[in-house]
Protein backbone atom coordinates (compact mmCIF):
# COMPACT_ATOMS: atom_id res chain seq x y z
CA UNK A 1 0.00 0.00 0.00
CA UNK A 2 1.36 3.14 -1.02
CA UNK A 3 0.42 6.38 1.49
CA UNK A 4 -0.94 9.38 -0.06
CA UNK A 5 -1.86 11.74 2.70
CA UNK A 6 -3.61 14.14 0.46
CA UNK A 7 -5.89 11.26 -0.47
CA UNK A 8 -5.64 8.89 2.09
CA UNK A 9 -6.89 11.22 5.13
CA UNK A 10 -9.41 14.62 5.11
CA UNK A 11 -6.79 15.99 7.32
CA UNK A 12 -3.73 15.43 8.43
CA UNK A 13 -3.85 12.38 11.47
CA UNK A 14 -3.42 13.49 14.47
CA UNK A 15 -0.46 13.03 17.63
CA UNK A 16 0.42 13.19 20.83
CA UNK A 17 3.94 12.74 21.93
CA UNK A 18 5.20 11.48 25.45
CA UNK A 19 8.63 11.75 26.84
CA UNK A 20 9.11 13.93 24.06
CA UNK A 21 12.89 15.61 24.84
CA UNK A 22 14.49 17.79 22.41
CA UNK A 23 12.21 16.27 19.88
CA UNK A 24 14.35 13.93 17.43
CA UNK A 25 10.85 11.55 18.02
CA UNK A 26 8.85 14.28 17.33
CA UNK A 27 10.76 15.58 13.68
CA UNK A 28 10.28 12.13 12.31
CA UNK A 29 7.00 11.83 13.00
CA UNK A 30 5.99 15.65 11.62
CA UNK A 31 7.84 14.56 8.65
CA UNK A 32 5.80 11.42 7.98
CA UNK A 33 2.71 13.71 7.62
CA UNK A 34 1.02 14.52 11.31
CA UNK A 35 -0.24 17.07 13.24
CA UNK A 36 1.28 16.93 16.94
CA UNK A 37 -1.35 18.55 18.88
CA UNK A 38 0.86 17.84 22.61
CA UNK A 39 4.23 17.22 24.31
CA UNK A 40 5.20 16.52 27.13
CA UNK A 41 8.51 16.77 28.69
CA UNK A 42 9.92 17.29 32.29
CA UNK A 43 13.35 18.79 31.42
CA UNK A 44 13.68 22.15 31.19
CA UNK A 45 16.77 22.40 29.04
CA UNK A 46 15.18 19.81 26.25
CA UNK A 47 12.21 21.45 26.53
CA UNK A 48 14.38 25.21 25.58
CA UNK A 49 15.00 23.39 22.65
CA UNK A 50 11.82 21.29 21.84
CA UNK A 51 10.13 24.87 21.80
CA UNK A 52 12.54 26.40 19.33
CA UNK A 53 11.91 23.56 16.86
CA UNK A 54 8.31 23.13 17.55
CA UNK A 55 6.66 26.67 17.93
CA UNK A 56 3.18 25.10 16.28
CA UNK A 57 2.74 22.50 19.41
CA UNK A 58 1.95 23.11 22.84
CA UNK A 59 4.26 21.84 25.52
CA UNK A 60 3.28 20.22 28.90
CA UNK A 61 6.87 21.13 30.53
CA UNK A 62 6.24 18.96 33.77
CA UNK A 63 5.93 15.35 34.95
CA UNK A 64 3.98 13.16 32.56
CA UNK A 65 2.03 12.00 35.93
CA UNK A 66 -0.03 15.31 35.70
CA UNK A 67 -0.50 15.25 31.97
CA UNK A 68 -4.56 15.20 31.50
CA UNK A 69 -5.23 14.68 35.71
CA UNK A 70 -8.03 16.66 36.09
CA UNK A 71 -6.78 16.56 40.26
CA UNK A 72 -3.56 17.99 39.05
CA UNK A 73 -2.84 21.45 39.96
CA UNK A 74 -0.42 21.61 36.74
CA UNK A 75 -2.86 20.11 34.24
CA UNK A 76 -5.82 22.50 35.64
CA UNK A 77 -3.23 25.74 34.86
CA UNK A 78 -2.40 24.50 31.59
CA UNK A 79 -5.08 22.23 30.20
CA UNK A 80 -6.93 24.88 27.98
CA UNK A 81 -3.85 25.49 25.87
CA UNK A 82 -4.71 21.48 24.34
CA UNK A 83 -8.23 21.92 23.15
CA UNK A 84 -7.50 19.07 20.57
CA UNK A 85 -6.19 16.52 22.77
CA UNK A 86 -9.90 14.51 23.59
CA UNK A 87 -10.58 10.70 23.45
CA UNK A 88 -11.21 9.77 20.07
CA UNK A 89 -9.64 12.97 18.76
CA UNK A 90 -6.42 11.41 18.37
CA UNK A 91 -4.61 9.33 15.65
CA UNK A 92 -1.45 8.52 17.60
CA UNK A 93 0.28 8.59 20.85
CA UNK A 94 3.79 7.84 20.39
CA UNK A 95 7.50 8.27 22.74
CA UNK A 96 10.12 6.86 24.61
CA UNK A 97 9.97 6.28 28.41
CA UNK A 98 12.87 6.91 30.07
CA UNK A 99 15.38 3.40 29.61
CA UNK A 100 18.29 4.54 32.05
CA UNK A 101 16.84 1.45 33.68
CA UNK A 102 17.02 -1.05 31.66
CA UNK A 103 20.30 0.34 29.68
CA UNK A 104 23.75 -1.85 29.53
CA UNK A 105 25.37 0.95 30.30
CA UNK A 106 25.33 1.54 33.89
CA UNK A 107 23.88 -0.38 37.22
CA UNK A 108 20.09 -2.01 35.70
CA UNK A 109 18.80 -1.99 38.86
CA UNK A 110 15.41 -3.89 38.63
CA UNK A 111 13.21 -1.73 40.76
CA UNK A 112 14.37 1.72 39.16
CA UNK A 113 11.46 3.79 39.41
CA UNK A 114 12.00 4.84 36.07
CA UNK A 115 10.98 1.37 34.78
CA UNK A 116 7.62 1.94 35.38
CA UNK A 117 6.87 5.47 33.53
CA UNK A 118 5.67 3.21 30.77
CA UNK A 119 2.27 2.60 32.67
CA UNK A 120 1.95 6.51 31.91
CA UNK A 121 2.31 5.98 28.81
CA UNK A 122 -0.47 3.42 28.92
CA UNK A 123 -2.81 5.70 31.03
CA UNK A 124 -2.56 8.04 28.41
CA UNK A 125 -3.58 5.20 25.72
CA UNK A 126 -6.60 4.53 27.75
CA UNK A 127 -7.56 8.24 28.55
CA UNK A 128 -7.40 9.04 24.89
CA UNK A 129 -7.95 6.00 22.64
CA UNK A 130 -5.91 6.77 20.12
CA UNK A 131 -5.82 4.31 16.74
CA UNK A 132 -2.27 3.18 17.01
CA UNK A 133 0.68 3.75 19.72
CA UNK A 134 4.41 3.87 19.10
CA UNK A 135 6.94 3.21 22.26
CA UNK A 136 10.58 2.99 21.88
CA UNK A 137 13.49 1.53 24.12
CA UNK A 138 16.51 0.20 24.74
CA UNK A 139 16.80 -3.42 23.59
CA UNK A 140 17.97 -4.51 26.78
CA UNK A 141 14.49 -3.98 28.45
CA UNK A 142 13.29 -7.07 26.19
CA UNK A 143 16.00 -9.42 27.99
CA UNK A 144 16.28 -8.17 31.41
CA UNK A 145 14.79 -10.46 34.32
CA UNK A 146 14.32 -13.31 31.46
CA UNK A 147 11.68 -10.65 29.81
CA UNK A 148 9.77 -9.63 32.65
CA UNK A 149 9.42 -6.32 31.46
CA UNK A 150 8.36 -7.00 28.05
CA UNK A 151 5.71 -9.44 29.29
CA UNK A 152 4.46 -6.92 31.79
CA UNK A 153 4.37 -4.28 28.74
CA UNK A 154 2.23 -6.57 26.48
CA UNK A 155 0.09 -7.64 28.95
CA UNK A 156 -0.62 -3.78 30.17
CA UNK A 157 -1.44 -2.83 26.61
CA UNK A 158 -3.56 -5.63 26.27
CA UNK A 159 -5.58 -4.63 29.56
CA UNK A 160 -5.35 -1.24 28.41
CA UNK A 161 -7.36 -2.36 25.00
CA UNK A 162 -4.49 -3.05 22.65
CA UNK A 163 -4.71 -6.52 22.80
CA UNK A 164 -2.96 -6.25 19.10
CA UNK A 165 0.35 -5.05 19.80
CA UNK A 166 4.17 -6.55 19.08
CA UNK A 167 7.30 -5.21 19.54
CA UNK A 168 10.54 -5.65 16.97
CA UNK A 169 14.40 -4.68 17.47
CA UNK A 170 14.38 -1.97 14.59
CA UNK A 171 18.11 -1.04 13.83
CA UNK A 172 18.19 3.27 12.93
CA UNK A 173 20.96 2.26 9.95
CA UNK A 174 18.24 0.20 7.50
CA UNK A 175 16.25 3.69 7.67
CA UNK A 176 19.14 6.71 6.43
CA UNK A 177 20.47 7.00 9.95
CA UNK A 178 23.96 6.94 9.64
CA UNK A 179 24.51 4.99 12.86
CA UNK A 180 24.14 1.68 14.12
CA UNK A 181 21.62 2.50 16.72
CA UNK A 182 19.21 -0.73 17.81
CA UNK A 183 15.99 0.41 19.79
CA UNK A 184 13.35 -2.17 20.52
CA UNK A 185 9.70 -0.41 19.26
CA UNK A 186 6.37 -1.70 20.52
CA UNK A 187 3.52 -0.93 18.17
CA UNK A 188 -0.26 -1.88 18.32
CA UNK A 189 -3.58 -1.29 17.02
CA UNK A 190 -6.66 -0.16 18.73
CA UNK A 191 -8.99 -4.10 19.91
CA UNK A 192 -11.96 -2.54 18.43
CA UNK A 193 -10.30 -1.75 14.78
CA UNK A 194 -9.99 -4.04 12.11
CA UNK A 195 -6.13 -4.05 10.15
CA UNK A 196 -6.95 -7.10 8.32
CA UNK A 197 -3.88 -8.75 8.80
CA UNK A 198 -1.82 -9.94 12.16
CA UNK A 199 -0.18 -7.01 13.72
CA UNK A 200 3.52 -8.33 14.04
CA UNK A 201 2.91 -9.15 10.14
CA UNK A 202 1.76 -5.82 8.85
CA UNK A 203 4.63 -4.12 11.45
CA UNK A 204 7.11 -6.22 9.55
CA UNK A 205 6.39 -5.59 6.43
CA UNK A 206 5.42 -2.19 6.49
CA UNK A 207 8.95 -1.11 7.75
CA UNK A 208 10.34 -3.37 5.31
CA UNK A 209 8.81 -1.08 2.63
CA UNK A 210 10.98 2.07 4.19
CA UNK A 211 14.50 0.25 4.28
CA UNK A 212 17.29 2.58 2.72
CA UNK A 213 20.21 1.78 2.14
CA UNK A 214 23.02 2.10 5.45
CA UNK A 215 25.27 5.67 5.30
CA UNK A 216 28.40 5.98 6.40
CA UNK A 217 29.80 8.32 8.95
CA UNK A 218 31.62 10.11 5.95
CA UNK A 219 28.16 10.57 4.18
CA UNK A 220 26.88 12.58 7.33
CA UNK A 221 30.04 15.08 7.97
CA UNK A 222 31.94 15.07 5.51
CA UNK A 223 31.35 18.75 4.37
CA UNK A 224 31.63 20.58 8.05
CA UNK A 225 34.61 22.21 8.61
CA UNK A 226 37.52 21.33 10.53
CA UNK A 227 37.70 24.75 12.43
CA UNK A 228 34.86 25.13 15.25
CA UNK A 229 33.07 28.00 17.24
CA UNK A 230 35.05 28.96 19.44
CA UNK A 231 32.25 29.61 22.20
CA UNK A 232 28.87 28.88 20.65
CA UNK A 233 28.51 31.08 17.99
CA UNK A 234 27.25 29.95 14.47
CA UNK A 235 29.94 29.74 11.69
CA UNK A 236 29.80 30.74 8.10
CA UNK A 237 28.02 27.98 6.34
CA UNK A 238 30.46 26.22 4.28
CA UNK A 239 29.65 25.50 0.74
CA UNK A 240 29.37 21.50 -0.66
CA UNK A 241 29.12 20.34 -4.08
CA UNK A 242 29.37 16.55 -2.88
CA UNK A 243 26.58 13.95 -4.40
CA UNK A 244 25.24 12.32 -1.34
CA UNK A 245 21.29 11.37 -0.53
CA UNK A 246 22.50 12.14 3.02
CA UNK A 247 23.44 15.22 2.49
CA UNK A 248 20.16 16.55 0.74
CA UNK A 249 18.45 15.71 3.31
CA UNK A 250 21.17 17.47 6.39
CA UNK A 251 22.15 20.72 4.41
CA UNK A 252 20.18 23.77 4.26
CA UNK A 253 20.83 24.65 1.14
CA UNK A 254 19.59 21.06 -0.59
CA UNK A 255 16.11 19.64 -0.51
CA UNK A 256 15.70 15.98 -0.23
CA UNK A 257 12.81 13.21 -0.08
CA UNK A 258 11.87 13.94 3.39
CA UNK A 259 13.37 17.33 4.56
CA UNK A 260 12.70 20.55 1.98
CA UNK A 261 15.19 22.98 1.88
CA UNK A 262 12.66 25.80 2.98
CA UNK A 263 11.29 24.48 5.82
CA UNK A 264 14.94 23.85 7.06
CA UNK A 265 15.96 27.55 6.75
CA UNK A 266 12.64 28.31 8.26
CA UNK A 267 13.74 26.41 11.10
CA UNK A 268 16.42 28.50 11.85
CA UNK A 269 14.74 31.81 11.63
CA UNK A 270 15.70 32.26 8.03
CA UNK A 271 19.72 32.49 8.40
CA UNK A 272 20.47 30.20 5.42
CA UNK A 273 24.40 31.47 5.87
CA UNK A 274 24.50 30.36 9.19
CA UNK A 275 26.01 26.78 10.71
CA UNK A 276 24.75 26.28 14.16
CA UNK A 277 25.98 24.26 17.14
CA UNK A 278 29.57 23.86 15.08
CA UNK A 279 31.42 23.61 18.26
CA UNK A 280 32.62 21.13 20.91
CA UNK A 281 34.52 20.75 23.99
CA UNK A 282 38.54 21.83 24.74
CA UNK A 283 40.85 19.32 24.08
CA UNK A 284 44.27 19.31 25.89
CA UNK A 285 47.59 18.75 23.70
CA UNK A 286 48.35 15.27 25.47
CA UNK A 287 45.09 14.06 24.50
CA UNK A 288 45.26 15.29 20.38
CA UNK A 289 48.65 13.30 20.45
CA UNK A 290 46.90 10.79 21.99
CA UNK A 291 44.49 10.50 19.47
CA UNK A 292 46.18 11.10 16.85
CA UNK A 293 47.69 7.64 16.77
CA UNK A 294 43.95 6.31 16.50
CA UNK A 295 43.01 4.93 13.07
CA UNK A 296 39.65 5.77 11.78
CA UNK A 297 37.47 2.80 13.53
CA UNK A 298 39.98 1.97 16.04
CA UNK A 299 39.49 1.60 19.74
CA UNK A 300 42.23 2.38 22.65
CA UNK A 301 43.46 -1.62 22.19
CA UNK A 302 45.26 -0.68 18.91
CA UNK A 303 47.09 1.89 20.80
CA UNK A 304 50.84 1.03 21.69
CA UNK A 305 51.26 -0.56 24.91
CA UNK A 306 53.53 2.48 26.22
CA UNK A 307 50.00 4.39 25.10
CA UNK A 308 47.40 2.50 26.78
CA UNK A 309 47.42 0.88 29.48
CA UNK A 310 45.11 -1.95 29.54
CA UNK A 311 41.64 -0.75 30.42
CA UNK A 312 38.39 -0.19 29.17
CA UNK A 313 39.42 -0.40 24.99
CA UNK A 314 36.14 2.02 24.24
CA UNK A 315 37.87 4.92 26.14
CA UNK A 316 39.69 6.04 23.04
CA UNK A 317 37.99 5.31 20.04
CA UNK A 318 37.70 6.77 16.37
CA UNK A 319 34.35 6.47 14.25
CA UNK A 320 35.09 5.20 11.22
CA UNK A 321 34.63 6.69 8.26
CA UNK A 322 33.17 4.55 5.77
CA UNK A 323 30.28 2.73 7.91
CA UNK A 324 27.89 3.79 9.88
CA UNK A 325 28.86 4.95 13.31
CA UNK A 326 28.58 3.18 16.89
CA UNK A 327 25.79 4.54 18.93
CA UNK A 328 25.84 8.10 19.85
CA UNK A 329 24.99 8.35 23.88
CA UNK A 330 23.52 10.55 25.96
CA UNK A 331 26.82 10.21 28.08
CA UNK A 332 28.85 12.37 25.54
CA UNK A 333 28.28 15.12 27.65
CA UNK A 334 30.45 14.21 30.54
CA UNK A 335 33.23 12.72 27.91
CA UNK A 336 33.66 12.63 24.16
CA UNK A 337 36.51 10.26 23.97
CA UNK A 338 34.98 7.42 22.42
CA UNK A 339 33.88 9.49 19.79
CA UNK A 340 36.55 11.41 18.46
CA UNK A 341 36.52 12.68 14.68
CA UNK A 342 37.18 10.15 11.85
CA UNK A 343 39.60 12.80 10.30
CA UNK A 344 40.56 15.51 12.82
CA UNK A 345 42.33 15.83 15.84
CA UNK A 346 39.43 17.05 18.09
CA UNK A 347 36.04 15.47 19.38
CA UNK A 348 33.14 14.99 17.21
CA UNK A 349 31.25 18.78 17.54
CA UNK A 350 27.40 19.13 18.38
CA UNK A 351 26.62 19.62 14.60
CA UNK A 352 28.16 16.67 13.92
CA UNK A 353 26.82 14.24 16.57
CA UNK A 354 23.08 15.87 15.49
CA UNK A 355 24.12 14.83 12.21
CA UNK A 356 25.06 11.14 13.29
CA UNK A 357 21.59 11.09 14.68
CA UNK A 358 20.20 12.45 11.25
CA UNK A 359 19.05 16.59 12.91
CA UNK A 360 19.16 18.44 9.30
CA UNK A 361 20.85 21.86 10.06
CA UNK A 362 17.72 23.40 10.34
CA UNK A 363 17.24 21.64 13.81
CA UNK A 364 18.98 24.13 16.56
CA UNK A 365 19.88 23.00 19.93
CA UNK A 366 19.61 25.17 22.84
CA UNK A 367 20.94 25.92 26.54
CA UNK A 368 24.56 24.87 27.12
CA UNK A 369 26.94 22.36 25.04
CA UNK A 370 26.62 19.42 28.25
CA UNK A 371 22.70 19.78 27.58
CA UNK A 372 22.61 19.84 23.83
CA UNK A 373 24.60 16.68 23.81
CA UNK A 374 22.78 14.79 26.37
CA UNK A 375 19.78 16.02 24.17
CA UNK A 376 21.29 14.77 20.76
CA UNK A 377 22.07 11.11 22.83
CA UNK A 378 18.82 10.59 24.11
CA UNK A 379 17.35 11.37 21.29
CA UNK A 380 15.03 8.93 18.65
CA UNK A 381 16.82 9.30 15.28
CA UNK A 382 14.37 11.88 13.47
CA UNK A 383 14.47 9.54 9.85
CA UNK A 384 14.25 6.03 11.54
CA UNK A 385 10.72 8.54 13.60
CA UNK A 386 9.91 9.37 10.42
CA UNK A 387 9.75 5.03 8.84
CA UNK A 388 7.95 4.94 11.82
CA UNK A 389 5.52 7.22 11.12
CA UNK A 390 5.18 6.11 8.40
CA UNK A 391 4.25 2.87 9.23
CA UNK A 392 1.70 4.24 11.91
CA UNK A 393 0.22 6.31 9.22
CA UNK A 394 -0.35 3.35 6.85
CA UNK A 395 -2.21 1.40 9.67
CA UNK A 396 -4.22 4.36 10.73
CA UNK A 397 -5.24 4.72 6.50
CA UNK A 398 -6.00 0.85 6.75
CA UNK A 399 -8.30 1.05 9.92
CA UNK A 400 -10.65 4.20 8.77
CA UNK A 401 -11.05 2.80 5.58
CA UNK A 402 -12.69 0.14 7.35
CA UNK A 403 -16.35 0.12 9.44
CA UNK A 404 -15.18 0.16 12.95
CA UNK A 405 -17.01 0.89 16.05
CA UNK A 406 -17.31 4.55 17.44
CA UNK A 407 -15.00 5.39 20.15
CA UNK A 408 -18.40 5.74 22.72
CA UNK A 409 -18.14 1.93 22.20
CA UNK A 410 -14.74 1.04 23.13
CA UNK A 411 -15.48 0.24 26.90
CA UNK A 412 -18.88 -1.95 25.91
CA UNK A 413 -16.95 -3.51 23.52
CA UNK A 414 -13.92 -4.14 25.79
CA UNK A 415 -15.98 -5.40 28.81
CA UNK A 416 -18.06 -7.80 26.22
CA UNK A 417 -14.73 -9.30 25.28
CA UNK A 418 -13.39 -9.54 28.63
CA UNK A 419 -16.87 -11.53 29.47
CA UNK A 420 -16.69 -13.59 26.15
CA UNK A 421 -12.76 -14.51 27.77
CA UNK A 422 -13.80 -15.65 30.98
CA UNK A 423 -16.16 -17.65 29.40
Amino acid sequence: MTLNLASDFAHKPTAVSLFSGCGGFCEGIRAAGFDVKAAVEIDRFAAQTYRANFPETPLFEGDVTDFLRDESPAWKLDAGRFPDVTRGGIDLVFGGPPCQGFSQIGPRILDDPRNKLYMEFIRVLEELQPKVFLIENVPNMLLLAKGKFKREVLEALAAAGYSASTVRVVVASEYGVPQVRRRAIFFGVRDDLDLDEAVDQFFGDALEEQKLPAPSVWDAIRDLPETTAIHYEPVQYPRSTAASPLLDELRLDRSGNVYDRVRKVAQTGGKRALLHNHHTKEIQDRRKALIALLKPGAKGDSLPREVWNGLRPEKWRRLPFDRPAYTILAQMHRDLSEWVHPKYERWITVREAARLQSFHDGFVFHSSEWQMLKQIGNAVPPLMGRALGVVAAKAIASVQSRTVAPVAEIDSYRATSEVAALG
